[in-house]
């Protein structure tokens, strides 16, 4: 595998047909990168600004080598897609993140030791198994608690809310498997660092968001953070860039933290593109799509400081994305849909990004 940059021209091979891939693709080709998307679903609205689509299961070997001998770099945009072809892709051209940062985030009990091993403080968990297991960890836990599952839980899925020891049988009806019990923690506000780490292990990090959520999804991205956010910012991202480095991770990292008054706590982590950066398309010098395509092509990483005084980004969530027509008349106003035919509740359909100058 070469060593030196990949020039434009190149190929992005991208695992993963959603709004994450559509956005790496378009910040390729504005780099002047050629990007193939591989992805099993019947829409991919990445398709749509990729160079290329290839529509199969993941785990196909002969499509995983037809694609592999189509690309120079492969990348992903969810941690959700199985270990297994990513690891046999490694084998043959070269992949960033890599799969250890892969296996680390697809795995909450991983992640959680993975992070408390490099000096990051967690809420306080137990690894639960099974119903005996749920009693032994509320005892040492306490409640209120939130039960989640150990793998392929997002935007609030697959958890369940105990608020005492009553709740068990019901938490356990509604994760029913492998599960992470945490302690609810006090904090004033929710935040994150998206991080960038290059493939020479240069590192840079945007200025921390304050994220709001609702019914467990993101619903607004907010800078510059509150003072209870600044404060902790540089602890956060000092953490961020430690993780970063255990796991040799080249691209974008994102970790979400609660602003507690003991410091930071530890939430979880997405070794890819975030949904509380995508701000950073209008709000940041060089967005984080455009920082992770340069990562993994060997590029030097672009300026991550703010642009404008104030940004905010908004979700649009099921059918809030007709509100197009006034949210393009508004000045200062950026409209990003994702090109999904259908909405339902919890689907995120795009986003709007305001900004003052």
């Amino acid at each position: 595998m070469s060593e030196g940059p990949i020039p434009p021209g190149s190929t992005i091979g991208i695992l993963g047909g959603g709004q994450l891939g559509r956005m790496i693709a378009s910040a390729a080709a504005d780099l002047g990168y050629r990007t193939h998307v591989l992805a099993p679903d019947r829409e991919s609205v990445a398709a749509q600004t990729a160079s290329s689509l290839t529509r199969a299961d993941y785990h196909n070997k002969v499509v995983l080598a037809d694609f592999a001998a189509q690309v120079d770099v492969v990348t992903y945009e969810f941690e959700n897609v199985a270990a297994g072809p990513v690891e046999w892709l490694a084998e043959r051209v070269p992949v960033y993140p890599g799969p250890k940062s892969l296996a680390v985030a697809q795995d909450r009990v991983k992640e959680k030791s993975f992070v408390e091993q490099v000096g990051g403080r967690p809420a306080r968990w137990q690894a639960v198994t099974s119903r005996e297991e749920l009693d032994a960890a509320i005892a040492a836990i306490g409640c209120p608690a939130v039960l989640k599952t150990t793998r392929f839980g997002y935007d609030g899925k697959g958890q369940a809310r105990l608020a005492s020891p009553t709740d068990a049988d019901a938490a356990w009806e509604a994760i029913g498997g492998p599960a992470v019990l945490e302690a609810f923690v006090e904090f004033s506000h929710e935040f994150s660092i998206v991080l960038v780490r290059g493939r020479d292990g240069a590192m840079t990090s945007y200025p921390p968001p304050w994220n709001e959520h609702r019914d467990g999804i993101l619903h607004r991205s907010t800078l510059p953070a509150p003072p209870e956010i600044a404060r902790q910012w540089t602890e956060a991202a000092a953490l961020t860039g430690r993780i970063a480095d255990a796991l040799d991770h080249v691209g974008v990292l994102t970790c979400e933290y609660f602003a507690s008054a003991d410091g930071p706590v530890f939430n979880e982590m997405a070794p890819r593109v975030h949904n509380s950066g995508h701000w950073t398309i209008e709000g940041a010098a060089t967005s984080q799509f455009a920082n992770h395509v340069r990562a993994i092509c060997g590029l030097p990483l672009g300026d991550t400081g703010l642009t404008a005084a104030q940004v905010a980004m908004e979700n649009l969530i099921g059918d809030e994305w007709e509100r197009w027509p006034e949210i393009v008349a508004e000045p200062d106003a950026y409209l990003h849909l994702y090109g999904k035919r259908e909405s339902r509740a919890g689907r995120k359909m795009g986003h709007v990004t305001r900004v003052t100058r």
